[in-house]
């Protein structure tokens, strides 16, 4: 209770200097609206921005999983073969030296102005972590237990299974951290770029029609959606109860 308590007197305290900087100061209302004059907007457009904000979670959690899946299997694959780092790693790496709102306009070319440009621009965001947290999970296992596993004569995939994969998870969850908020910048990179619905398009059409108290109130509900999401992660990677265990 006293950490919440904290927690909500500090932005209490900062929402009321906002205010009154805002009011003292008196700055125009199309340049830096106070919280109250966002929080007024967010309930004038409520419907839309919760059926908006349903949409770009839908787009987040999935291009997120796939991201997951694809970069699980390319840092694995990385990780044993070294014709895949000769060749494959090089290529994701400068996949991911590529300025990711450049390409956005290409997924609209070959995916279309619905889901696929969405899901494929939050892959592009958020696989890249997941290959690294992989690739250095997995090259974190102490060499004395692989020797061991060895000496009792276990299988490659007994090996990898019982020891790699169980060693490799608190980086994995790192990574895990690390790409969900990226993903949430891609669903709305993707948004931004071409899109009917989901907040990056309300964020725009408030642009369009100058309203900056509903673009903030947007902004506050894409960062609420990635807190949120980052919090989910955070707890499932406290699973991983052997964390910070040196052997």
């Amino acid at each position: 209770m006293k950490r919440i308590a904290q927690t909500i007197v500090f932005w209490g305290v900062l929402l009321a200097l906002w205010e009154m900087a805002v009011t003292y100061f008196k700055v125009q209302s199309y340049l830096m609206p106070p919280p109250s004059a966002i929080f007024r907007a967010a309930w004038e457009v409520h419907p839309q921005m919760l059926a908006d904000t349903w949409v770009t979670t839908v787009e987040v959690l999935t291009g997120f999983v796939a991201a997951v899946v694809g970069g699980l299997v390319i840092g694995v694959v990385i990780s044993y073969s070294a014709f895949a780092r000769r060749t494959l790693y090089p290529l994701v790496t400068a996949l991911q030296s590529m300025p990711k709102i450049a390409l956005a306009p290409l997924m609209i070319v070959w995916f279309g102005y619905g889901f696929g440009s969405k899901l494929a621009s939050t892959f592009l965001f958020a696989f890249f972590p997941v290959v690294v947290a992989t690739m250095g999970g997995l090259a974190s296992v102490a060499r004395n237990l692989d020797e061991h596993f060895r000496a009792l004569g276990a299988s490659p995939w007994d090996t990898f299974w019982r020891l790699y994969l169980p060693a490799a998870l608190p980086a994995f969850a790192d990574g895990l951290k690390i790409a969900m908020p990226l993903a949430v910048i891609g669903a709305i990179v993707g948004e931004f770029i071409g899109s009917e619905e989901g907040l990056g398009h309300l964020i725009v059409f408030a642009s369009a029609a100058a309203r900056t108290d509903v673009m903030f109130a947007a902004i506050l509900m894409v960062t609420l959606l990635a807190v949120v999401l980052y919090w989910a992660i955070e707890r499932l990677a406290r699973f991983v109860w052997w964390r910070g265990i040196n052997v």
